[in-house]
């Protein structure tokens, strides 16, 4: 496995604990306030995991990033 493949596993591994704990504790503040506020809290934190989820699928799909991994060191 390449080095920048494991690297990219591990940020987005402890990214999804640390956003995990974040989008609990947004609701869980939301929640308490009002159930609208809840929902409407929804939205950004849908809205971020979108993009993240684009910009990850994009680096592991990119062909040409794939180009020096190929060449010999």
């Amino acid at each position: 496995m390449p080095l920048d493949r494991f690297v990219l596993i591990l940020v987005a591994v402890i990214g999804a604990a640390a956003l995990t704990i974040w989008v609990a504790a947004t609701l869980l503040a939301a929640g308490s306030v009002s159930p609208l506020l809840a929902l409407a809290a929804l939205l950004p934190i849908g809205l971020c995991l979108y993009i993240l989820a684009r910009v990850i699928g994009d680096r592991l799909n990119n062909r040409e990033d794939d180009h020096y991994d190929k060449i010999e060191k």
